[in-house]
């Protein structure tokens, strides 16, 4: 925890140092409110988000979305904290190092899409009696030290009986969004792929996937929005309206055939074919990713914890008032849901 928030104070404070005021929120002369949306990283997995823009969902809650990829959780919230983006997407554990850490301004989940881990084991060999204990004295590219992908991840090998550094070795030296590629390269045995990547790494005949984490692991809040109480008190409405737009995609993405989904996800995903997209979406679909309503439940958020805290990353445990204000993700799912 003590290198993420360092690693985030740095950041945010090279953004003070060349920027003299951060990008808000503006309104355009069509009358629609920008807002700026830094993502922890583009995927399938986050289908619900790019549905809200593709159907207008957004337009119709007079808002308009400009996304960037934060590349890392600990990006995303160095962008929330500068004011670079007003709502960060990414896991929970980065406001939650922040909390803890003692901010006076701590960001605040207001909703979660993602209810369990979105990424895939992925194989050089096919292994299709695969079991978690087959990977005992091999090495893993798992994701960043701290990060909530590499932190499940060695909670599900520890629920079988594996440790890190005596059972299995976790590679934590790759970059979250350069893992692929140094697999490719001949770096360990395995790596953990979101898709469409590990869909299309499968098609292409360079590795097999052999398991879904998000299945092993069970329920945890792994991706959220999150913003500054600061932003908050100026921008509730916008705020409300914005997980308006994204409980309506999700009803949408769990309602619709994925052949149907797909199309509208082309533009999102260049280079990535329409089959691809579909396949993806079912598979998301298939292992119930994500969560109708937008809250962040009491359960998962102690699994979060849980998993942290075996990681060896919590200082300390917080309660879900601290950390989410699940109020904005009640209301809009009583009004789509229960009408």
């Amino acid at each position: 925890m003590k290198k993420l928030l360092k690693t985030i104070c740095t950041a945010l404070a090279a953004c003070f140092a060349l920027l003299p005021l951060s990008a808000c929120g503006k309104e355009d002369k069509d009358g629609l409110k920008t807002l700026l949306i830094n993502e922890v990283t583009h995927s399938v997995f986050y289908a619900p988000l790019y549905l809200a823009d593709a159907l207008g969902y957004f337009t119709e809650e007079k808002l308009k979305i400009e996304l960037t990829n934060g590349g890392g959780a600990d990006n995303v919230m160095s962008a929330v904290l500068s004011g670079d983006a007003d709502i960060g997407f990414c896991g929970p554990e980065a406001a939650l190092y922040v909390l803890v850490g003692g901010s006076s301004d701590v960001p605040t989940v207001i909703g979660q899409l993602t209810k369990r881990d979105g990424s895939f084991l992925v194989s050089r060999t096919p292994q299709p009696d695969f079991k978690w204990t087959d990977l005992k004295g091999k090495e893993i590219l798992a994701g960043r030290k701290g990060g909530v992908p590499a932190m499940t991840f060695e909670y599900v090998l520890n629920q079988n009986g594996l440790k890190d550094g005596e059972d299995v070795n976790l590679n934590y030296d790759v970059a979250f969004n350069l893992m692929t590629g140094a697999f490719e390269a001949g770096t360990a045995d395995y790596c953990t792929m979101f898709d469409p990547v590990a869909y299309e790494y499968e098609a292409a005949g360079k590795g097999y996937v052999v398991a879904s984490v998000g299945e092993a692991s069970g329920e945890v809040p792994y991706t959220c929005f999150i913003a500054k109480n600061s932003w908050l008190k100026k921008n509730e409405t916008h705020a409300e309206g914005f997980l308006r737009a994204v409980t309506k995609a999700v009803k949408y993405i769990n309602e619709t055939p994925s052949q149907t989904v797909a199309p509208y996800l082309v533009p999102y995903f260049e280079g990535v074919s329409e089959s691809s997209l579909a396949a993806s979406v079912e598979r998301y679909r298939s292992i119930d990713s994500w969560r109708t309503e937008l809250s962040m439940t009491e359960d998962s958020f102690n699994r979060l914890q849980d998993i942290i805290e075996n990681a060896g990353e919590l200082s300390r445990r917080a309660t879900l008032a601290e950390l989410a204000n699940n109020a904005y993700a009640e209301k809009v799912y009583n009004e789509i849901y229960k009408k």
